[in-house]
């Protein structure tokens, strides 16, 4: 069975840090992108970052470039997303995501390229 837990989140000044961590475990993680998407009140899930199966590569959304950084250690099952230079618009729900593909080339960017979801952190940016 596999599991996707989170931790991390909390609530932080702007222009402050957070370090999200996300553990997967009951799949072979070195075979799957993880991501790492975010929900506000009364908007869509969107994409934040993602980081393809082997490590080699990252991506992230307009919204954080240059602000969150994501890695991944494969032996211990971890994605960390490291927030810098936090914004009151950063505030949403943080979720972790494995991709459904194995070994896909380039991940996803769409919750539905991804098969297993943790329950998600609270991240809260205050001005």
């Amino acid at each position: 069975q596999v599991q996707v837990v989170e931790s991390g989140g909390g609530l932080v000044q702007a222009g402050g840090s957070l370090r999200l961590s996300c553990v997967v475990s009951g799949r072979t993680f070195s075979s799957y992108a993880v991501a790492w998407f975010r929900q506000a009140p009364g908007k869509e899930r969107e994409f934040v970052a993602a980081v393809k199966w082997n490590g080699a590569s990252t991506y992230y959304s307009d919204h954080v470039q240059g602000r969150f950084t994501i890695s991944r250690d494969g032996p211990k099952g971890t994605t960390i997303l490291q927030m810098n230079s936090l914004k009151p618009e950063d505030t949403a729900i943080y979720y972790c995501a494995t991709e459904a593909n194995r070994q896909r080339n380039v991940p996803g960017r769409a919750p539905e390229n991804y098969e297993f979801w943790g329950q998600g952190t609270q991240v809260t940016v205050s001005s």
